[in-house]
């Protein structure tokens, strides 16, 4: 069997639109046609190198996105021919398979447990959750990365009580699913910062009850302080830069306030905080996905997206071609697209 993908070949460079040769399923194994694909800024460090060198070139893409399942391999449980799944690289149950290799021209491509750029992948029986009821797979999609990560990060790491102030900085599809997470959890304030203006607006429609607009003429600590009234109890951190990463910890309060790290910075990025920042009593936590457990938390997340308070088509633009994958990749670079999909089923 042969299926169309867009593959990493060369750090730095666009991504290739392959033919590639499908390999037979190995045990706890799954094929998977896939119905949308996420694109994430993970994709984006990945392509131009931002995360230093790379040993699996040429390689396939994609963490995130939703699919219906063709065939399962030996001693597969989780999911069976004909369901319609969520695919993530956050682990769940099931079998824990690394990875895989296609054939091209010759050559072989690799791919992890998950990969989601092609029309078809073969993926690891603990990277799929059955897709929940009442979503649809565009925004199922997103259940695998975006919402899982921002989500989780509020409601499974931070764990705000409503009426506590949070700040999210980055407004993107992490940061976003953060904001809708802090409003369902009753948080108020809730405060998202951004770069860009339209974001920010779609910020208010995930139910941010205030926005920052971030220029280097505005002094973010001080502005937190004042629509807080007080430094405020949390702050989410998605941006994946060290700066803001620490401009989240300076801007919680003490005793007690605490701050989460989303983002991923680029390779060889460091962080250097004053530890008088931990001896006032502040926190500062990492997560992993938002701690999110498939299995447990996506019927959940699901279940807050289903009642339509939050509408997660106003972070998706029109579906990208595999074909336009990279225009999906700098589009979303250079904030034209807050979450792209890819639909590999588009010409």
């Amino acid at each position: 069997m042969k299926t169309t993908a867009a593959i990493l070949v060369d750090l730095g460079q666009p991504l290739r639109v392959v033919e590639l040769e499908v390999p037979a399923l190995r045990a706890g194994q799954v094929l998977v046609q896939i119905a949308f694909s996420g694109v994430c800024h993970t994709q984006v460090l990945e392509v131009r190198g931002y995360r230093g060198a790379d040993r699996f070139l040429p390689h396939c893409l994609g963490h995130e996105g939703s699919g219906l399942v063709l065939d399962v391999g030996p001693g597969v449980t989780k999911v069976k021919q004909g369901d319609h799944v969520v695919l993530s690289w956050i682990r769940g149950s099931g079998a824990d398979i690394p990875g895989t290799v296609y054939g091209w021209a010759g050559r072989g491509v690799n791919a992890g447990g998950v990969t989601t750029f092609s029309r078809h992948a073969v993926v690891s029986e603990n990277r799929l959750t059955l897709m929940p009821d009442g979503l649809g797979p565009e925004t199922a999609a997103l259940l695998g990365c975006a919402v899982a990560t921002g989500m989780g990060a509020v409601f499974n790491t931070a764990c705000p009580r409503p009426g506590q102030s949070l700040v999210v900085f980055g407004a993107g599809g992490v940061g976003l699913c953060a904001v809708a997470a802090a409003a369902t959890a009753g948080c108020m304030p809730v405060v998202a910062v951004d770069v860009l203006p339209q974001k920010l607006e779609t910020a208010v429609h995930l139910g941010a009850t205030h926005t920052l607009l971030a220029t280097d003429s505005v002094d973010l600590l001080a502005e937190v302080t004042r629509i807080c009234c007080g430094a405020p109890d949390f702050a989410i951190e998605a941006t994946g830069r060290p700066a803001i990463m620490l401009a989240a910890l300076q801007c919680v309060r003490s005793q007690g306030g605490t701050a989460v790290v989303v983002g991923n910075a680029r390779y060889g990025e460091t962080l250097t905080i004053d530890p008088m920042l931990l001896n006032a009593g502040k926190r500062l936590l990492g997560t992993w996905g938002g701690d999110t457990i498939p299995d447990r938390d996506f019927p959940r997340f699901a279940k807050i997206l289903a009642l339509n308070r939050f509408d997660l088509g106003t972070l998706q633009s029109a579906p990208y071609s595999l074909s336009d994958a990279n225009r999906a990749i700098e589009d979303l670079e250079q904030g034209n697209a807050i979450r792209p999909l890819i639909d590999p089923a588009r010409e």
